[in-house]
C-alpha cells in the first residue's frame, strides 16, 4: 500500500506542486493501479510467450523510394542560408581551432 507520504515524497522528487486533495486522489489511484497488478501476479503465466504489444501491428509507412532531386539550385535556394553549391548549417561541436 502506498500512504500519503510517498506520494508527497515522489511529488517532491519530480517537482510537483500538489494539493492535499490530489495528494489524496493520487494516493487512491496508485493503490488502485497496485492491487490490479496484485490481480494479474496471480494468474499463471507459465505457456504464454513474451510479447511486446496485445495486438498485432505491421508498419503502415510506404518503403523509402530513393529519387534524384533534379534542381539543385531550387533546392540550394529553399535553404534557410547556403555558402556556395552547400547548406549552411550553425556550428554543432566546438574545435580545438576556435
Amino acid at each position: 500500500m502506498i500512504d500519503r507520504e510517498q506520494v508527497k515524497k515522489v511529488a517532491h522528487l519530480a517537482r510537483l506542486n500538489i494539493t492535499s486533495e490530489e495528494e489524496e486522489q493520487f494516493t487512491t489511484q496508485l493503490n488502485s493501479i497496485l492491487d490490479y497488478f496484485e490481480q494479474l501476479s496471480e494468474l499463471d503465466t507459465e505457456n504464454v510467450p513474451p510479447t511486446t504489444r496485445a495486438i498485432e501491428v505491421s508498419n503502415i509507412t510506404r518503403p523509402d523510394e530513393l529519387e534524384p532531386f533534379h534542381s539543385k539550385d531550387a533546392l540550394l535556394a529553399s535553404a534557410p542560408e547556403q555558402e556556395g553549391q552547400y547548406f549552411r548549417v550553425p556550428q554543432i561541436m566546438a574545435s580545438d581551432d576556435a
